[in-house]
């Protein structure tokens, strides 16, 4: 028997002419590709990025330590107001753009991600005027409340003076960022970071200290490095989105003000700025509270805390991967997919920062050693180190909810995550003095607390419904013609 041949069908048109092949259409790798790669891939730029901004903590503190203790003391004033600024305008602020803007692209709909882009600008300048003027008019008072006086007070007052004199900046910067993050691309924002570290560290330490013809500008010139350094960044990245080279172009020409673009951006931007606010005032209250057990016990918590922002990093690099890859699949209606992304880095995170810190509680003279000879330092910092060092791993847990929520514009949770911390903290905390109770008291009071907030922010993800609202169904009747 001969094998029969069967000839492939050709599609033709009317004059019997044949058509071309359709193509199967090209996959988006944040909505097809598989998870982890795809996790991983998007977060290790972000890990050397963060890791870069580290490292300009630490030289920082270096050249400002040169300047002399007062320095450092003004140094420790304005630092929770310039974090404040950052996380507020990166992670927060900047985490409602992405999410819009990934949403949007997720939904195939461009022109709405190039208007979006261009309302998160007019966002980022307004919230940049608004830190302007706030910190120029009540940043002297501030800095009195936090005990500032005499020569600290002044040296402060000349950094943030000449910091938040371009407030708009940080702002402007971080949201270039978020849209470029927005499309996926993790890369060039990671870059002009590291580069922008570098840039911070030498031009910081050149204007601060002086060098050669270049006089010692002191505070100020630290300031004013830092701020040339987020400039010349800004510069790059706006020039980058502007030029057509990523996947959004902001629409500036017959740029139209719409109510529901602002609206798209700031129902998960807004409310995620409550979340840092919170986590710098649980630090400062925390903080305030340990003071009372003396120097030693606070410099410890100082070490442990530093190692807690470190590990941190790693979660937030997951973390900020996560939100256009959510936001992406919550645009396309794959509802399940975004969930599966969340649960993954949510594993990532928790398995990674808790197995660092689990190592460095068992073996905590490897960081401290680091920071102090002092014994009864040391001996403050292995304790907090061994009691919380674990428990960073519900830190890092809650880290990828509070992000992932972002992406899929249902924040709220995690925020109350947050805020149910602060409560817990506070509370406990007055209960805690009350009684006289030991510092390891408080210890465990902060570990307790990031188990809270772990387990907080990972039920408010499994219990908030990202799919679209549920609505009637309109009836449909047969017309009789």
């Amino acid at each position: 028997m001969s094998d029969a041949v069967v000839a492939e069908p050709r599609l033709v048109d009317a004059d019997k002419q044949p058509l071309p092949s359709l193509k199967a259409p090209a996959k988006n790798p944040l909505l097809d590709y598989p998870i982890l790669p795809t996790i991983l891939r998007l977060a290790w730029p972000n890990v050397v990025a963060l890791t870069a901004g580290t490292v300009v903590v630490i030289f920082e503190t270096t050249y400002v330590g040169r300047l002399g203790t007062e320095a450092l003391a003004a140094m420790a004033l304005v630092f929770p107001f310039v974090m404040l600024t950052m996380t507020m305008s990166g992670g927060a602020m900047g985490g409602g753009v992405s999410s819009a803007i990934a949403r949007a692209l997720g939904a195939g709909d461009r022109a709405r991600a190039d208007t979006l882009a261009g309302h998160a600008l007019l966002i980022a300048i307004c919230f940049g005027l608004t830190f302007t003027v706030g910190m120029l008019t009540f940043g002297s008072m501030l800095l009195q409340l936090l005990g500032g006086r005499g020569n600290v007070l002044s040296q402060a007052q000349g950094y943030i003076t000449v910091f938040f004199a371009g407030g708009v900046i940080p702002w402007l910067l971080n949201t270039f960022a978020a849209i470029l993050r927005g499309t996926g691309n993790m890369k060039m924002p990671s870059a002009m970071q590291m580069a922008g570290a570098a840039l911070q560290v030498v031009l910081g330490g050149v204007l601060g200290l002086g060098f050669g013809p270049i006089p010692q500008f002191g505070m100020p010139g630290v300031a004013a490095g830092t701020l040339t350094a987020f400039t010349i960044g800004t510069g790059v990245m706006g020039w980058y989105v502007f030029s057509g080279r990523a996947r959004v172009r902001p629409q500036i020409r017959g740029f139209r003000i719409q109510r529901g673009m602002f609206f798209d951006i700031l129902k998960v931007g807004a409310i995620a700025c409550f979340n840092p606010l919170q986590g710098v005032l649980t630090l400062l209250i925390f903080t305030h509270m340990l003071a009372h057990y003396g120097t030693a016990v606070l410099a410890g918590y100082g070490i442990g805390a530093r190692l807690e922002f470190m590990l941190s990093t790693l979660a937030f690099a997951v973390g900020i991967a996560s939100v256009p890859i959510v936001g992406m699949a919550i645009g396309a209606g794959r509802i399940a997919r975004a969930r599966r992304v969340t649960w993954t880095g949510s594993v990532i995170a928790f398995g990674v920062v808790g197995l660092l810190g689990t190592l460095i509680a068992i073996f905590p003279d490897a960081w401290v050693n680091l920071f102090t000879n002092d014994a009864s330092v040391r001996a403050a910092s292995r304790t907090y180190l061994a009691t919380c060092a674990p428990m960073y791993a519900f830190l890092g847990l809650s880290t990828v909810a509070y992000f992932a929520s972002q992406g899929a514009a249902k924040v709220l949770g995690p925020v109350l995550a947050q805020t149910a911390r602060l409560v817990f903290v506070s509370v406990g905390g007055w209960w805690l003095l009350s009684i006289d109770a030991s510092a390891i008291s408080f210890f465990w009071l902060a570990a307790a607390s990031m188990v809270l907030l772990g387990l907080l922010s990972a039920l408010s993800v499994l219990l908030t419904s990202w799919g679209p609202k549920a609505g009637p169904v309109p009836e449909v009747r047969p017309v009789l013609w």
